[in-house]
């Protein structure tokens, strides 16, 4: 294949034409991104929004991601390379390569990866990307996320790089082994057909792109863009202070073995260079919550965008000046056969280590940590009365921590997920599932200055007669942590409410038979505290009382606010001799 000529003058490089090119890049992936959210098929994908979509040069390098989950814009790149790897310079026009395989190309089986070469007069120019979390991948347990597996092989269908569209006419084959091998066959492949939709449309609108600068000029662009964002990343780089900064956290336990699992990190801050080191972190785990390096790197580098300017393109620019290290064999880091299903659990204890080590370095921007990434995560698999399978699979998030100028946000999606709710009446519609409650928690709030985002609950009946549920959640030893003397949040809770009225306290992760009327109770942890208690403008915690999520007993203890009345007002002089007397006990 005959090289891009990507010559420029260098008086063509003008910063107008860079920004539209960058901006139609964005417009495109986005694009992409709605194609996918209009036409998927599962909760997962159309509602909660588990997918992300991206274009990459004709080199492989990522160019332009849609807006979706920044956890995914660090992986995306490793399948567009494993595509490469394994069909080189073998590609055709109208081909769509597959992959779901955790070492080649994606980060667990659940993750379905799409990529399509993109040819303007037989000439590779570029690829369009899709990703889609599935609701099922086969495997012993419905949803493919069981904590429990011990191994790759017990997790589902795995699927190398393979072709899925040979010169556009589909590979009847690998759509029957799909089919074959999940639950729920019309979901999964309706879930694929829109990330194969999606590529379409990023192909033709590249081409089009493409054809309006002509291929040699756009792929000096492409570059000029790539080093435009290196460069904007060191300049916001070098900004921070120099040093090194360690932060540790942990998991509660793995689902099979009891023992917290830590997660340390070290950020090094050199000049207009970052490092990222994982080094200490605990080996890989018997359980499923391994990571991968790709989504490990992935997290690291989502956090440290979080804190940099906003205007930063996503593109692969960004990721050169920061290293991202993981020890081999370590959770993660994982190795084959290792079971990763549930690996999310591990990216976003990455997540909130790397945040922890980032809050020293920007203390004005990072806030506490908190329930809001989908540590919960509810797989419930069982058969209809005619016999035909069902999948119900959702992710559910929670709240923010309290941050340096704000109180945590409640029931808002992570910082590292774009995640979305999926509405009750469209759950009780296409489910066997009635939604008792879904609620925030009183007091659950993290103490602080200002306080963390409360927990929610939430309780499903079931109203099958029988099914198998595999909960994924944690926060239940190692609640999230506070900052500047800010408390921890409110620990998570599971119970089953059983049909005949006994209430089963259940481990943090779990795989149990539900019968007819079981109920699922699932209170998510809350967001920690940032600051002191007692510097907590009293009005706040007044206005907090009227809202009805602090109660005047909270107030007193927590805060040494002092509530009375009707309507109830902040007794002032029994606040200030109460802020006094606990803080001269202390």
């Amino acid at each position: 294949m005959e090289a891009l000529d990507v010559s420029m003058p260098e008086e063509a490089r003008d910063p107008f034409t860079l920004d539209i090119i960058k901006n139609a890049l964005a417009a495109i992936a986005d694009e992409m991104a709605i194609t996918v959210a209009r036409t998927a098929r599962s909760f997962v994908v159309k509602e909660a929004l588990d997918f992300s979509t991206a274009l990459f040069n004709a080199d492989g390098e990522l160019i332009a991601q849609g807006t979706c989950l920044p956890l995914h814009m660090g992986a995306m790149p490793f399948a567009v390379e494993a595509i490469q790897r394994a069909f080189g310079g073998d590609m055709r026009p109208g081909d769509v390569y597959v992959t779901n395989d955790p070492w080649d190309g994606s980060t667990h089986l659940p993750d379905v990866v799409c990529v399509k070469p993109v040819f303007m007069a037989g000439e590779l120019v570029g690829y369009a990307a899709a990703l889609a979390h599935q609701t099922d991948i086969g495997g012993r347990v419905a949803g493919g996320n069981a904590s429990d597996s011990t191994e790759i092989y017990q997790e589902g269908l795995r699927l190398p790089p393979v072709r899925l569209y040979d010169g556009g006419e589909p590979v009847d084959a690998i759509f029957r082994i799909i089919a074959r091998n999940v639950r729920v066959p019309d979901t999964v492949l309706g879930d694929i057909r829109s990330e194969v939709a999606a590529c379409a449309i990023g192909e033709r609108q590249l081409i089009d792109l493409i054809g309006k600068y002509g291929k040699g000029p756009f792929e000096a662009w492409c570059q000029e863009l790539l080093d435009y964002t290196e460069r904007f990343t060191r300049s916001e780089i070098a900004k921070l202070p120099d040093g090194s900064y360690r932060f540790t956290d942990w998991i509660d336990d793995d689902g099979i073995d009891p023992d917290p699992i830590v997660f340390a990190c070290c950020i090094t801050v050199h000049g207009d260079d970052l490092t990222v080191d994982f080094e200490g972190t605990a080996p890989q785990v018997r359980g499923a919550i391994n990571s991968v390096f790709p989504f490990t790197a992935s997290a690291a580098w989502a956090c440290v965008r979080a804190v940099l300017d906003g205007d930063i393109p996503n593109n692969a620019g960004y990721f050169r000046p920061i290293e991202v290290k993981a020890p081999e064999r370590s959770i993660v880091n994982a190795f084959p056969p290792s079971p990763v299903a549930a690996r999310g659990l591990a990216g976003f204890r990455i997540a909130d280590a790397v945040m922890g080590c980032l809050a020293q370095i920007v203390p004005d921007l990072v806030p506490a940590s908190g329930g809001n990434a989908p540590e919960a995560g509810i797989s419930l698999g069982g058969y209809q009365p005619d016999g035909t399978p069902f999948v119900y699979l959702e992710f559910l998030v929670g709240s923010w921590g309290g941050g340096p100028h704000r109180d945590g946000m409640d029931a808002c999606t992570g910082i590292i997920v774009n995640y979305s709710n999926t509405p009750v009446e469209l759950l009780e519609t296409e489910q066997p599932l009635l939604v008792e409650r879904y609620s925030f928690v009183d007091d659950s709030g993290g103490p602080g200055e200002y306080r963390g985002g409360l927990a929610l609950d939430r309780r499903l009946r079931f109203l099958y007669d029988e099914g198998i549920v595999q909960v994924r959640s944690d926060r239940r030893h190692v609640p999230p942590y506070g900052l500047n003397d800010g408390a921890t949040g409110a620990p998570s809770d599971v119970r089953i409410r059983r049909a005949g009225g006994e209430v089963e306290q259940m481990p943090s992760k779990f795989l149990t038979p539900l019968v007819r009327d079981d109920v699922i109770e699932i209170r998510l942890a809350s967001g920690g505290g940032y600051g002191r208690a007692f510097d907590r403008d009293p009005e706040r915690v007044l206005a907090d009382a009227r809202e009805e999520k602090v109660s005047v007993s909270h107030a007193a203890e927590a805060y040494g606010v002092v509530l009375g009345g009707t309507p109830l007002a902040i007794d002032r002089e029994a606040t200030r001799a109460r802020r006094e007397s606990t803080s001269a006990g202390r």
